[in-house]
């Protein structure tokens, strides 16, 4: 089961979720919160020893809307290709902040690349190793205005005061039995759920976006900064379903790219794909998603990593 804590310094309120049975809740520096359990599986599950969640705690932001006082241009905007998925949005590398870093307003994706599972993957790139089976997609060759400037860009994942306002939000993961597989779906959580979807700040921050029903919070964006060890030829993968625009990063370089302001989509990386990871170290994956258009938003993350989470990024909310 998964609950999520919410905490607004500007106020000084929190929003709290009664943790589910057997979870312990466990405070830290800083004001984030973390949800750990021991392995609760039977000896007949080859992963019983894995714990039964993975909590992981990151920054929402929230933003007003592009024709409200203070708004922000990129949040309900129409782009100018029309609403779909757009990928080379941002650059390959994080900056030297560890932050995306705009690259263009987007190439609509027309067919998407695929691995020979079936999966979507991300467009090829140098540094990922191609496979038997893969098959390439398509992107028009026309900027897509799905953004608008780098400057406004710059403000999703950073404090900018008037512009967004932040606070520590936590989602935890769910083993699912006989596998060593972890999910969160917004779809199935019984906090979301009746919410509709991935809608973790309603009445909270800004506040609700309006001019719509049911009347929920849809503009904000969120980030969550974390480290794994790697092993190869285990199964290692993530995948992400969900809308609008959402970017992986593993050690420093994307791997899941689902610009644009789109209905879900999915996309998948396989880390054996990343030649350059050494077996047994440590490395980090930065999570960047961002919700911008009223009626819908969907939030679908599944893994076989063991994520951990690495220090919050700084935000106004964690110093009271």
């Amino acid at each position: 089961m998964l609950r999520t804590r919410l905490t607004t310094s500007a106020r000084r309120t929190s929003v709290h979720r009664k943790a589910a049975k057997g979870l312990a809740i466990v405070a830290f520096a800083g004001g984030a919160l973390a949800l750990s359990s021991a392995g609760t599986g039977t000896p007949d599950d080859p992963y019983h020893d894995l714990p039964a969640t993975i909590t992981l705690t990151g920054v929402v932001r929230d933003f007003r809307e592009m024709n409200t006082a203070h708004g922000h241009a990129d949040f309900e905007r129409t782009p100018t290709r029309g609403f779909a998925h757009y990928a080379n949005q941002v650059n390959d590398l994080l900056d030297e902040d560890g932050k995306p870093v705009f690259h263009n307003t987007g190439r609509k994706v027309t067919t998407e690349y695929r691995d020979a599972q079936g999966r979507n993957r991300i467009q090829t790139k140098d540094y990922i190793q191609s496979r038997p089976g893969d098959v390439n997609g398509a992107l028009e060759t026309v900027d897509g205005g799905s953004l608008t400037t780098a400057a406004n860009f710059r403000q999703w994942y950073r404090e900018a005061p008037g512009i967004n306002m932040s606070a520590p939000l936590s989602l935890t993961l769910v083993r699912q039995v006989g596998t060593n597989i972890y999910t969160f779906d917004d779809r199935t959580d019984p906090f979301y759920a009746p919410r509709g979807g991935f809608f973790p700040i309603n009445y909270e921050l800004f506040g609700n976006s309006g001019g719509s029903t049911p009347n929920q919070n849809f503009h904000f964006t969120y980030e969550i900064d974390t480290q794994f060890v790697y092993r190869r030829n285990n199964g290692q993968v993530f995948t992400f379903r969900g809308d609008d625009d959402v970017y992986v990063f593993i050690d420093g370089k994307m791997v899941i790219d689902l610009g644009g302001v789109h209905a879900a989509v999915e996309q998948t990386i396989d880390l054996d794909r990343l030649s350059w990871l050494v077996d047994g170290n440590t490395y980090d994956l930065k999570f960047f998603f961002a919700e911008r258009h009223r009626t819908q938003s969907n939030f679908r993350m599944s893994t076989s990593i063991t994520l951990q989470n690495a220090p919050l990024p700084v935000t106004d909310a964690l110093f009271d």
